[in-house]
């Protein structure tokens, strides 16, 4: 961990292969990647090391904002490694602003424990997604994703 990281740690109360579903499937990602009243409209994900994402996020008021990155790492059921440093295959998008690291553990039966580590070039980066509301959008998500990837089953 380095002064420009956040992090958020939760025990969920959903098994990890949920957790990973969610994460992992278009179609469940849109459900709860960002906090309501926004939504992702849009969600295209090519996940493998290099493999570019694309999910557009819409705000109640009609706002719309795309964002693309870059798979870095990807390990089944257990890790994923994204940023968006890249816009696709490589491409330098205009402004690097963070590299995300989630991963998900058994912590017990049907629980997972899930821990999201943001990792910013700066600390003016850091603050800013601070003031952002990091911590009340993340966690507000990970709440969406316990409640989706419980009801899977």
């Amino acid at each position: 961990m380095s002064a420009n990281d956040l992090v958020l740690e939760r025990i969920l109360d959903a098994p990890r292969k949920n957790v990973w579903r969610c994460w992992t499937e278009e179609d469940l990602i849109k459900q709860w990647f960002c906090p309501k009243p926004w939504r992702v409209s849009k969600a295209e994900m090519d996940q493998r090391a290099g493999g570019s994402s694309l999910f557009v996020m819409n705000g109640p008021n009609g706002e719309e904002f795309p964002n693309r990155g870059v798979y870095l790492e990807i390990v089944l059921g257990e890790k994923i490694v994204f940023t968006d440093a890249f816009t696709s295959a490589w491409e330098p998008s205009p402004k690097a602003f963070m590299v995300a690291t989630v991963t998900m553990a058994d912590a017990g039966e049907r629980k997972t424990k899930y821990r999201a580590v943001v990792s910013h070039w700066s600390t003016e980066d850091r603050e800013q997604h601070e003031k952002m509301g990091f911590h009340e959008g993340w966690g507000k998500a990970a709440e969406q994703l316990e409640e989706l990837a419980r009801s899977l089953g």
